[in-house]
């Protein structure tokens, strides 16, 4: 009787209605996406949608309604892309507008491609006080490129220093969309928001398709339970779908039957069926998130469909270790990780171990802010802390040895750590991975940028000036000059002014070294690392520099070195201990104290020979550890 009970006073309905979706035909269907630089308002305008449909009820504690996980409303930034469905009626006819947030930050832009090939149309929102940043480039060529119905926005016009008519001709000039065109909003007070409504409806194509058709699904995210499984987020491109049909993936053929089918209000709603057009989320007993691989199509069993075309996966642009801080917690790590990237498919794992930092994993992340975020959660959702290393990026090298090219069945091979590296003799070129930047600023700026961008390797590709006071530059970047501090070094020249983004570029070719860290003559594999030529020496001097502040001394000399091959390019020396031999004479021949001396230099030369360098593990995770004070 006590859990009868307990039901009563909760307040979650046992037994939802659930909803009939054959009333919102094709026609009155819209599905949008809401895009942005990080921080101009995406989600407190998702906010104020889901108010004035009637989704959520107005309270004052609506903020970031879709941003479930903690780590975003922590940051205020959104990670995860979310969807709902919301309903509204215009002009007497009800419509159905299913609404996806997106993330703003560079790392997340895999996650907006997803969004976008569920929608038909885009709002675009730029903040009235900041104009068009780097990000919103991006975002606009994203949706561009998709052929999507674009609604420009320009919200925080409530700001004292808003100035929406400049924001009016930088989206005119950049984007060729008429000032006439633009919205202007102010999302934290609802102001003209109502009119965004009314121009998705008429500005935004319903889907193209038609409930007579066999089922298409395109699965464009998927998330986790413990209980149910994998959920899928699907959007329908033909037929319909309802509980207990069976469906097959076009991607790894496995059959399902549907267990549930429903709609995201933002939160789960089970509906009887979900038609063409529609978008919402499906379970079907699936166990792992791989198997709802992002991009796939679902479809009835023996009615087999053309697949969609998928979009692009994930590439990770950057990898580090990471490893428990206990060995002892190694299990509980591995568990951790596995439950956090069946969330994040995006993360790539390989199985690492070190001599130093005992076993672990090489992970691959999308960007700084992912790896971070990552780490965020592992700490915050499954109380983990580890030791993360520096970040890498994965170079490739061509192979000339055929013995080399036998051993790995292909002429080309990628790299994730030093240990892979293979001599320069067996191979003909090294390849780096390249992205092309771009940096939106305003121009008293442009000195200090362009010269950072030049020690950083760069090649100007182009500038613009998108009005009297802000510019926009374009620049080819290698991956691993911009990986750990670039972003950091930019907000500092600029006074955090400056937005800065960049997409893929491929591999280009590049004079790659691996520098060895020897003491007293003994590599340590740990430290190795693969660094451009022109760069070694100065990080040969740094990364010595810093052993020295770390390991203990001894009572024999250590000679920390940087070397290339044979090839010695820094070095540092860490005193011994040394006992005052000569403390006892007072007065007396000289040859006295000299004798003492010399048979006490003998003694530490002969201590180094068989001495061994222990460099304790606190020194290693200080010296692998990002530096953030560089």
């Amino acid at each position: 009787m006590y859990w009868c009970s307990l039901l009563l006073h909760t307040e979650i309905p046992l037994f939802q209605e659930k909803l009939d979706m054959a009333a919102y035909p094709v026609e009155s269907i819209r599905n949008f996406s809401i895009i942005a630089h990080v921080d101009h308002g995406k989600s407190t305008l998702a906010d104020r949608l889901l108010e004035i449909t009637g989704t959520i009820s107005k309270t004052d504690r609506n903020k970031q309604v879709l941003d479930k996980l903690q780590v975003e409303r922590e940051r205020g930034i959104t990670v995860k892309a979310q969807s709902a469905s919301l309903f509204y009626n215009h002009e007497g006819i009800n419509y159905l507008l299913n609404l996806i947030d997106t993330p703003g930050h560079v790392d997340f832009s895999y996650e907006v491609s997803r969004s976008l090939s569920a929608c038909q149309g885009v709002i675009l929102v730029v903040d009235a006080n900041e104009g068009i940043q780097a990000q919103t480039v991006a975002n606009f060529y994203l949706a561009f490129e998709a052929q999507l119905s674009i609604i420009p926005v320009i919200n925080k016009i409530d700001l004292k220093n808003a100035d929406p008519e400049r924001v009016e001709k930088q989206i005119e000039k950049l984007f060729d969309i008429p000032t006439d065109e633009c919205i202007r909003i102010s999302a934290k007070q609802g102001t003209n928001v109502e009119k965004v409504l009314q121009k998705v409806i008429e500005k935004i194509p319903p889907p193209q398709c038609n409930t007579a058709e066999p089922l298409k699904a395109l699965v464009f995210d998927s998330t986790f339970d413990h209980y149910r499984g994998v959920i899928a987020n699907i959007a329908l491109f033909g037929g319909e779908i309802a509980k207990g049909q069976k469906i097959v993936s076009a991607h790894t053929k496995k059959r399902y039957e549907v267990n549930e089918v429903g709609i995201l209000t933002p939160d789960e709603q089970p509906t009887h069926k979900l038609y063409a057009g529609q978008v919402g989320y499906l379970i079907a007993g699936m166990k792992e998130v791989t198997e709802a691989q992002i991009g796939d199509t679902l479809f009835l069993y023996k009615q087999p469909v053309e697949p969609l075309p998928g979009f692009k996966s994930a590439k990770p642009m950057v990898f580090a270790g990471m490893y428990p801080i206990d060995q002892t917690e190694y299990n509980n790590l591995k568990s951790a990780l596995e439950r956090l990237t069946l969330n994040d498919s995006s993360v790539t794992v390989h199985r690492d171990s070190s001599l130093a930092l005992g076993a672990g994993w090489r992970l691959g992340f999308l960007g700084l802010l992912h790896m971070e975020v990552f780490n965020q959660r592992l700490e915050q959702e499954y109380n983990m802390s580890v030791i993360l290393t520096a970040p890498t990026v994965p170079y490739k090298a061509v192979l000339s040895s055929a013995k080399l090219i036998k051993q790995y069945g292909k002429d080309q091979i990628t790299i994730i750590s030093p240990a892979q590296f293979p001599d320069k003799l067996s191979v003909s070129e090294y390849l780096e991975p390249t992205v092309l930047g771009t940096i939106v600023t305003p121009h008293e700026y442009i000195g200090k940028i362009i010269t950072l961008c030049q020690d950083r390797r760069a090649v100007q590709k182009d500038m613009l000036y998108i009005d009297e006071n802000r510019v926009m530059l374009k620049y080819l970047f290698p991956l691993n000059e911009i990986v750990v501090d670039f972003y950091d070094a930019l907000k500092s020249l600029s006074s955090g002014y400056a937005s800065f983004d960049y997409e893929d570029a491929g591999y280009q070719s590049a004079d790659l070294i691996k520098m060895d860290i020897l003491l007293n003559g003994n590599p340590v594999e740990e430290l190795a690392t693969i660094i451009h030529n022109d760069k070694a020496y100065a990080a040969g001097k740094l990364l010595c520099e810093r052993l020295k502040e770390t390991i203990p001394r001894q009572l024999f000399e250590i000679a920390i070195q940087a070397a290339i091959g044979k090839k010695i390019i820094a070095r540092e020396t860490l005193k011994p201990y040394r006992k005052n031999v000569v403390a006892k004479c007072y007065g007396g021949d000289i040859t006295r104290r000299m004798k003492l001396l010399r048979k006490q230099a003998e003694g530490k030369r002969l201590m180094r020979k068989i001495g061994n360098v222990e460099v304790p593990r606190d020194a290693f995770i200080r010296v692998l550890k990002r530096e953030t004070d560089k």
